[in-house]
Formats: C-alpha cells, sequence, structure tokens
C-alpha cells in the first residue's frame, strides 16, 4: 500500500468532517448525511483494488 493512499484517505476525512459541519451548522442535515456517505463510497472505491489483491493473495496462499 502507498503512503499517498493513507494521505488522499485522511484529506477527505478532513474535509468530508468540515463540509458536514459546516452543513448541520446550517439545518441541512439531510445533505450532511450524502457528503459523508459519498466520502465514505469515494474511499472504499480507492481500496478495492487493494482488497481484491489481498483476496488473490490469501487464495494463492491455501491455493483454492
Amino acid at each position: 500500500m502507498d503512503v499517498n493512499l493513507i494521505f488522499k484517505i485522511a484529506a477527505v476525512g478532513i474535509l468530508v468532517t468540515i463540509i458536514q459541519q459546516v452543513l448541520k451548522q446550517s439545518g441541512r442535515d439531510e445533505q450532511a448525511f450524502l457528503v459523508s456517505l459519498s466520502g465514505l463510497i469515494l474511499v472504499l472505491f480507492w481500496l478495492i483494488p487493494y482488497i481484491s489483491e489481498l483476496f488473490d493473495s490469501i487464495r494463492n496462499l491455501f491455493a483454492l
């Protein structure tokens, strides 16, 4: 795993938290939820190749 990926995930987390707090303070709870959900989906899309590689490694390790 690359260190840049960890920094990108942290940056998305910080930005989502700031935007979510601003939206909650202005009374837009639905939009705040959607922002947090979209941040989660973005990070999961970045992690899918690594998860796939992990499962392939486990499959090769146990020769399944």
